[in-house]
């Protein structure tokens, strides 16, 4: 703790005498909200035809809502891109028990960059497949669940977590988000005359799909009642902001970890239609989310932007808006999107977006989508259809958009990184394994 505090001391010395008098950008608070297997036909303001979320739909209409942004297609990788800025096969993260081979004297995660500003920082919630904690990887506190989709003191996995390492009981009549939630604004509160980074990785709305302190006795829609919860906790999140009169200095990111999860993305839609794949799949429903960002009077207000943002991005964006340079000693794939949340540029930082799960991967850009093994699909008609392109095609766009991206490919060469060791699925093979035994017995 002493060394954290005496490096973070003397990169905030660094920072300033490296830096004018008066910045050019002033350094705004960072609430980084990542719901949890929610895509965009979850929510109102992206078209859902069966939820309503007018909270969050608000933060869109304040903020700049983006319908181009990827990240892995499950919660394991996916949150090791959004951490440390880079692809799976340069940090091994390429499926859900791989992600537990991170470490934190190899790989520099986003709190440990923002120290060299100043912010204090705090992980709040699932910490996903990532191995030991968030205050090995940087974080100054932390209230931290163990697996996913953690409510109430019924299930095994929410009977206990962990406030900044120390076990605590979840108690009866205890609802483990509330918990979360009071744990952000107390964190808020204490460091209000300091930039802050929070990184709030909510249970809702990952199964197991249990009643909410809202639902009625008698709901028949759980599901709905814990959208309608998570959009509630935005909501208060943004009002004790205002209270504190820190809205206009807060960045709030609110984005999903991943597509929609089967048993809901068969009664979620858009307009009628479906999206094409869902959590777990290469197909866009598994890797496309939503992404509103809000900035008061910096990021434009009711823009809806295409621009392609990739969930490696976030980390350098936030290392820019902070004023600190990344580290040089890895490769960092992300591209700041910072002048774009600024309202300074609107612009395009990215052609294409990479994804990989597994030993699956595909890079996209904005009308087209070439695999591992040399698929190419027309995504003109995403995120409801994706059909192939046939291999034989003339067609001068197609052949064009090939050699495009296969460049693309061949320049970051995922086949020379590492290797996925796992069955293929991305998804946890010991616990499947472990399934299967039990079922023989």
């Amino acid at each position: 703790m002493l060394r954290r505090t005496f490096l973070r001391a003397l990169g905030t010395l660094a920072t300033a005498v490296a830096s004018p008098t008066t910045p050019p950008h002033p350094k705004p608070n960072i609430v980084f909200v990542l719901a949890d297997d929610l895509g965009i036909d979850g929510l109102g303001c992206y078209g859902a035809d069966n939820f309503k979320t007018p909270h969050i739909d608000q933060l869109a209409r304040g903020g700049t809502r983006y319908t181009n942004a990827y990240t892995a297609p499950l919660c394991g990788p996916s949150r090791a891109l959004i951490l440390t800025g880079r692809y799976a096969f340069r940090t091994g993260a390429t499926n859900q028990d791989a992600t537990s081979l991170l470490k934190p004297t190899v790989e520099t995660m986003t709190p440990t960059v923002l120290h060299q500003a100043g912010y204090v920082s705090a992980a709040v919630g699932k910490w996903g497949q990532l191995p030991l904690g968030p205050a090995e990887f940087g974080f100054d506190e932390h209230l931290k669940f163990q697996g996913s989709g953690a409510y109430w003191n019924t299930q095994a996995k929410a009977r206990t977590y962990l406030l900044n390492g120390e076990k605590k009981a979840l108690r009866d009549t205890e609802y483990l988000p509330d918990l979360m939630h009071s744990f952000v604004l107390d964190f808020i509160t204490r460091h209000r005359a300091q930039p802050f980074y929070v990184y709030y990785s909510l249970s809702h709305v990952h199964t197991e799909i249990l009643s909410t302190p809202d639902s009625a006795p008698a709901s028949k829609d759980l599901y709905d009642d814990n959208i309608r919860y998570m959009d509630k906790i935005v909501g208060q999140l943004v009002a004790h902001l205002e209270r504190l009169q820190l809205r206009n200095k807060t960045l709030i990111i609110f984005v999903g970890d991943n597509g929609t999860a089967g048993g809901a993305a068969a009664r979620s839609s858009i307009g009628g239609r479906r999206l094409s794949g869902a959590k777990g799949s290469m197909l866009e429903g598994g890797a496309l989310v939503p992404l509103i960002a809000n900035w008061p009077g910096k990021t434009p207000a009711g823009k809806v932007t295409p621009h392609l943002v990739d969930s490696t991005d976030f980390h350098p964006t936030f290392a820019e808006l902070a004023g600190v340079k990344l580290p040089t000693s890895n490769v960092v794939d992300g591209r700041s999107f910072a002048p774009q949340l600024r309202g300074t540029s609107h612009q395009p930082t990215r052609e294409w977006i990479f994804i990989q799960l597994a030993r699956q991967w595909y890079v996209r850009d904005a009308k087209w989508k070439l695999d591992q093994a040399g698929a190419l699909y027309d995504m003109s008609k995403a995120p409801f259809e994706e059909p192939l392109v046939a291999p034989e095609s003339k067609d001068p766009a197609a052949v064009a958009a090939r050699l495009r991206l296969q460049a693309a490919l061949t320049k970051l060469n995922p086949a020379g990184g590492i290797l996925d060791q796992g069955d293929g699925t991305g998804r946890h093979a010991k616990r499947d394994e472990n399934k299967k035994k039990k079922k023989k017995r």
